[in-house]
């Protein structure tokens, strides 16, 4: 009798698996470890409530979550307030420079925060232009330190999101909805607020939502700008720093608190979404409107306006750099000593930026492109899990995730702390979703009956994929890249930890600098930064057909 052969795992199975093993290791082991810790002693290493009971009764944690909770949701309202209008605006309206506009506002989006917090400072600070302007002429203004100047960055860094979303469900919406309205007598602003709002409602929200995760875990925007007001990102790195050589279990137990905040707010979007129907047809689309007089310069000035708001850090820090300095202190003038200082004293830093960044696209690449034909192609539960597990990442702050990887790989063998490996796989984890989403997106549009006639003819699944798939879905893989390279060498939050001075990035030096008064080399590295992300995103335009699918 001979016994039946055992056929062995497919290509795609070893690769499921080995994604499955990757995803636990590098996402689900540091949150696992720091969910275990924070209900550690400090001292005993013995099970308790107690991190947990002072976060949610001492006055000090108390003041830190209401904080958090407050730049959260005003930074949000601030970003639907400035991001609904434009969307509306550039959807319904013929707008002149629609290209520009859109330019300015993914440029102000993929810049990091804290560049803005700096910017603003250099107007509206206690030294700044516009504050000196001002008082010459009698004028005080009100500081931009604290919860007002935290409040204005976030609205203007996350403000494209709301709008390129929602300008995406504007343009969507069948005309005849809003036709019948103004027909029945309902006014511009009543079908607004009951047609064309609650059409869109989803995209804002989630838009919404983004931008409330991304304020309540940014950690450069209130530790530069801030002063005295404490968020719960700025608690958890000095409770971090505080805690060195022993466990540090308050500051991930802040961080899980953080996980548990955005998680709640996805939860509550969902429910709301799920309690109503917002789908209308497809036909009869939007056809943008002419303006002329009055009109034209009210639409003209509150589209230019909220970009060219949004842009502003951008144009500040790149006038600052050229400014000529004597040391830290600006002589007046312009000269290239920034550019100077930073090719002599932080010539590692901007290769290291480089550097870290470029070896994440290349593993986000590979990995993302392997993941997304699991997704696409091999529809299973596993593959439907892999594509929800790829959402985590946008909702655990980078000051979570460094502390989960340094209380992970700290010892033995896999002894990773302070070591350039660590901010790559940091990153790489965190910029994934970016390549996944992007290349599955062009995936989805590719026939499987490609690959099966390559298959039937005898060519294998790995090679198909390599010689087939690949090609085909190139431009996805490319601008998916670009995306999480933009993102990856702006990191701060999470390279802000685990750094040492032989790893040190650009926006790690940034923000040093600033705290020490080294404003001229923050403008020059900030320059550099900018310049390298707006390459970026023209390159990302010029390779996308849909850019604000890219962007979303």
């Amino acid at each position: 009798m001979t016994l039946p052969r055992l056929s062995l795992p497919s290509f795609w199975t070893w690769i499921m698996v080995a994604a499955c093993v990757m995803l636990a290791v590098l996402l689900f082991w540091p949150i696992l470890s720091v969910f275990v810790i924070s209900f550690e002693d400090g001292d005993t290493g013995q099970f308790t409530l107690e991190n947990y009971v002072q976060i949610f009764t001492r006055r000090y944690y108390l003041t830190a979550l209401g904080n958090t909770l407050i730049v959260g949701f005003a930074g949000m309202l601030g970003a639907c307030l400035l991001g609904v209008p434009l969307a509306f605006c550039m959807s319904r309206f013929q707008v002149r420079g629609r290209s520009i506009i859109s330019t300015m506002a993914v440029l102000a989006l993929v810049s990091p925060p804290f560049i803005g917090a700096y910017a603003w400072i250099m107007l509206l600070g206690n030294n700044g232009a516009i504050t000196n302007a001002l008082e010459a002429i009698g004028i005080d203004m009100p500081s931009i330190y604290g919860m007002r100047g935290i409040i204005l960055v976030f609205a203007l860094k996350f403000f494209p999101f709301i709008y390129l979303m929602t300008e995406n469900a504007l343009n969507g919406i069948n005309k005849s909805l809003e036709d019948a309205a103004e027909n029945l007598g309902c006014t511009a602003w009543g079908r607004f607020r009951k047609v064309t709002l609650p059409l869109v409602f989803p995209a804002v929200s989630t838009g919404a939502i983004i931008s409330f995760v991304l304020s309540i875990a940014d950690f450069g925007t209130p530790a530069i700008i801030g002063r005295g007001v404490r968020t719960l990102s700025t608690i958890a790195y000095s409770q971090y720093t505080s805690e060195m050589g022993g466990k540090p279990t308050m500051a991930v137990t802040i961080s899980m608190v953080m996980i548990a905040i955005s998680m709640l707010a996805l939860l509550i979007q969902r429910r709301v979404l799920a309690k109503r129907r917002y789908a209308s047809s497809m036909t009869h689309k939007q056809v943008k409107a002419p303006v002329s007089g009055g009109k034209s310069v009210l639409v003209h000035g509150v589209t230019y306006a909220i970009a060219l708001a949004g842009m502003i850090p951008a144009f500040v820090v790149i006038w600052t750099s050229f400014i000529a300095t004597n040391g830290p202190v600006f002589s007046g003038g312009f000269g290239l000593d920034s550019y100077r200082r930073i090719w002599s004293e932080a010539p590692d830093a901007i290769a290291n930026s480089f550097i870290f960044a470029l070896c994440a696209v290349a593993l986000i690449a590979v990995v993302s492109s392997l993941l997304s034909f699991i997704v696409v192609r091999r529809e299973s539960f596993i593959s439907g899990a892999l594509d929800l597990i790829l959402m985590v990442p946008y909702l655990v702050p980078g000051v979570v995730m460094a502390i989960g990887f340094v209380t992970t790989f700290n010892s033995g063998w896999y002894n990773l702390v302070g070591t350039a490996t660590m901010i790559v796989l940091i990153v790489f984890i965190r910029r994934l979703p970016y390549g996944v989403r992007s290349t599955s997106s062009v995936l989805r549009q590719v026939k499987p009956s490609i690959e099966e006639a390559a298959i039937a003819l005898g060519s294998s699944p790995a090679k198909t994929f390599l010689k087939v798939t690949v090609p085909l879905i190139m431009p996805g893989i490319i601008v998916g890249s670009l995306m999480s390279f933009i993102t990856a060498i702006n990191e701060l939050s999470s390279t802000l930890i685990v750094y040492t001075s032989s790893t040190v990035t650009m926006p790690v030096k940034i923000y040093l600098s600033v705290v020490d008064g080294e404003f001229g080399v923050a403008a020059a590295l900030s320059t550099v930064l900018t310049v390298s992300t707006g390459l970026c995103v023209f390159l990302v335009f010029r390779l996308s057909e849909d850019r604000e699918a890219n962007f979303v």
